[in-house]
């Protein structure tokens, strides 16, 4: 699947979750891009069974779309997680590079990422139900590895 399209299956479900639908105006508006660029990409991920969507309705994703679209913020949390924790990486940039690095490099190497992110954070002394998915989260799990990290003798 292209980088293209990943982009509009992760807002997608990132829309459904917001505001528990998502309508092409929103992924438009959400993307920058125009209504007819939307349309042609929900055809493309309808055909591919990743979304249910008729024209002016609302798109629903199918159980196949919304594992495809956890799994591709998964991949890019943790990669962009390793670049701002441990190289100390800016927010924005990160993200963008998270999003380019994703398709380059295999889920084996994502995988031993997140096992080391983990083997840094300690999920239990963060108290809470952790959601990598949610922003505040992700903020709060930052400033635990940042402290942890700081306090490590290389």
């Amino acid at each position: 699947m292209s980088e293209s399209l990943e982009k509009y299956l992760k807002t997608i479900y990132l829309l459904i979750n917001k505001n528990s639908y998502a309508r092409v105006t929103d992924i438009a508006n959400e993307l920058k891009c125009t209504k007819p660029s939307v349309n042609r990409a929900l055809k493309v991920l309808n055909d591919e069974g990743l979304i249910i969507y008729e024209a002016y309705g609302d798109i629903l994703l199918t159980k196949k779309g919304k594992n495809l679209a956890k799994k591709i913020i998964n991949s890019q949390t943790i990669i962009k997680s390793f670049l701002t924790m441990v190289l100390n990486v800016n927010d924005d940039i990160a993200e963008q590079e998270a999003s380019i690095m994703r398709h380059s490099v295999s889920e084996d190497t994502i995988l031993k990422l997140e096992n080391y992110i983990q083997g840094i954070i300690d999920i239990s002394e963060l108290k809470c139900n952790y959601n990598p998915e949610s922003e505040k989260c992700r903020k709060c799990a930052k400033g635990v590895v940042t402290a942890k990290y700081k306090n490590l003798k290389i």
